[in-house]
């Protein structure tokens, strides 16, 4: 089994790293309701009618690595709409000689799961454009709450690969 995983480095801190990674509204979503980065915090995630799930940080070591685990999932575009239950989503953080080094690895998410290839270009923008963005300019590309999911899909390159008119 493949997890899906991204790698980025940036010219910051592995603090720097940490903090923004956990400053989930300015590269994931402006909608996020809760919080990440202590043990135990949790959060909800949601592209109404598209995706939903709640995130909790099970590991957190400032600077080094986050985990956050995957309950009351819902994909409304495959199948088993649970898919990502009880699935973890990991950055480890490690400084390098060129900067610090961002791993993301949504463990669970591998190429033989239905939500695989939409969620595979999600997570990819959002970890290497949208995070890095936030890390290398200030800005990051998250969903907007002014976004709908259709403007999501398109955003990620999957309106061709998530049947629109079945989710409305």
């Amino acid at each position: 089994m493949s997890d899906f995983t991204a790698t980025i480095t940036v010219h910051k801190t592995p603090a720097e790293a940490f903090a923004a990674i956990n400053d989930v509204w300015s590269w994931w979503s402006e909608t996020v309701e809760g919080t990440s980065g202590t043990v135990g915090d949790s959060y909800r995630f949601e592209v109404p009618g598209i995706h939903r799930c709640t995130m909790t940080t099970t590991e957190s070591i400032p600077g080094k690595r986050l985990v956050w685990h995957v309950t009351d999932s819902h994909l409304a575009f495959i199948s088993d709409t649970a898919e990502w239950e009880n699935t973890d989503v990991v950055f480890d953080i490690t400084e390098t000689r060129a900067g610090t080094e961002i791993r993301f690895t949504h463990v669970g998410l591998a190429p033989q799961v239905e939500c695989y290839e939409v969620c595979a270009n999600a997570w990819g923008a959002y970890i290497t454009t949208s995070l890095h963005g936030l890390l290398t300019t200030g800005k990051g590309d998250p969903f907007r709450r002014t976004s709908t999911g259709e403007s999501e899909l398109i955003k990620h390159g999957n309106a061709e690969l998530v049947n629109l008119d079945a989710l409305r």
